[in-house]
């Protein structure tokens, strides 16, 4: 066989190899966990403003439910392809207050399949309060950790766990 022949060769293994890491790698991101980006103001002070990096699982919903309370990651019902962090405030069927931050309050049931979500930082988030309920079926994942800066998981989807 020709140098050109064992080349060839080889450059076609090496590529199908490369091929078949890429497929791993989306098929782990989509099904099992990703790192993401975390950027904007609403979920201060538990991220920061530009800078964090989040590892979502993609997992634990399919064997135990989500809870209020629960960091997820979403698609924007907003602004379609955008996806949005946020923190699950109202579950199916919970009684929630719309926005508590105005003097008068107005109260919503979240509709089944649904889940009410906000930032942490209520006066410059754009939330369920601007798009309502978000449809269970846009969750992309739940928050396990914040992997930078200095790895910290987040407990019960509640406060940072800083060791």
């Amino acid at each position: 066989m020709s140098l050109f022949g064992r080349a060839s060769r080889l450059l076609f293994k090496g590529g199908i190899v490369t091929l078949q890491f890429a497929c791993f790698v989306h098929l782990f991101n989509q099904h099992v966990a990703e790192f993401t980006f975390c950027v904007g103001p609403s979920m201060l002070p538990t991220f920061n403003l530009t800078g964090d990096i989040v590892l979502v699982e993609h997992i634990s919903q399919r064997f135990k439910p989500l809870r209020a309370g629960d960091v997820i990651v979403c698609m924007s019902p907003a602004v379609p392809g955008r996806a949005v962090l946020k923190r699950i405030i109202g579950m199916p069927g919970d009684n929630i207050c719309i926005d508590p931050t105005v003097p008068d309050r107005k109260y919503f049931d979240v509709p089944r399949g649904h889940v009410w979500v906000g930032g942490d930082n209520l006066s410059n988030s754009t939330d369920s309060r601007s798009y309502g309920p978000v449809a269970m079926g846009l969750i992309r994942g739940k928050v396990l950790a914040r992997a930078w800066p200095g790895f910290t998981f987040i407990r019960n989807g509640l406060t940072p766990i800083d060791d």
